[in-house]
């Protein structure tokens, strides 16, 4: 499967998506923010970092970059696409999933080793994991907090839409101790945590992450 990772201008962890996606099976297709084009892929990484600097908000921006268009019409026809740590915000942003991350409830940026709880097995990025199965991945970031109305997250916990929470500690003040969400179709999937950075024993911690990218050899095929 062709699996294409997208760089915006301050994108930190797309190379690490990319090997990610080899890691998982697959072959990584390099995609821009500038370019209108998915050269065919068969699902969509948006990687962690800082796009565009964070200007105005974490994500704002890159909701209008050209290749977010083309994403975003796509992911209507149910292509899968994952937006891990600032890529989980520009999908609020662009209205794909619904609330938004705001800045961490203790007012600063976390980096640690983080379990979290797979509540959520039925995604395209999540089938190889058994449903309630605990892995641990890491988690960086400064704006991780996910927040919404009531009635969202009551629509998020009743139609079984929260893919992943974290376990022992809350790090960031997320609601509901929410580490990652899907929308309706469960093709489109946001995550704070980074799986990408554990996909291999010799960095991280461990291969836990892995799953999220060969998930997609049994739902593409």
């Amino acid at each position: 499967m062709r699996i294409g990772v997208v760089t915006f201008p301050g994108s930190l962890d797309d190379v690490d998506a990319a090997r990610a996606v080899v890691r998982g099976g697959h072959d990584a297709v390099a995609l821009w923010h500038g370019d209108a084009d998915l050269r065919g892929v068969d699902a969509v990484v948006l990687p962690g970092g800082f796009s565009y600097g964070d200007y105005l908000r974490c994500g704002a921006i890159s909701r209008f970059a050209p290749v977010m268009g083309r994403v975003v019409e796509e992911a209507g026809r149910g292509l899968p696409v994952l937006g891990i740590c600032n890529g989980f915000q520009i999908l609020c942003e662009s209205h794909l999933l619904p609330g938004a991350l705001i800045r961490n409830d203790h007012r600063k940026f976390v980096c640690r080793d983080q379990r979290v709880r797979i509540e959520n097995n039925r995604t395209p990025w999540t089938s190889a994991y058994d449903q309630g199965a605990e892995i641990t991945v890491v988690l960086k970031n400064g704006e991780g907090a996910y927040v919404a109305d009531q009635p969202t997250l009551d629509r998020l916990e009743g139609e079984g839409r929260v893919v992943a929470r974290y376990l022992e500690v809350n790090p960031n003040g997320s609601l509901h101790d929410i580490a990652g969400i899907c929308n309706d179709r469960g093709n489109v999937v946001g995550l704070m945590p980074h799986p990408e950075h554990a996909v291999e024993d010799l960095c991280g911690p461990g291969t836990d992450g892995l799953g999220f990218f060969t998930s997609l050899v049994a739902a593409l095929a």
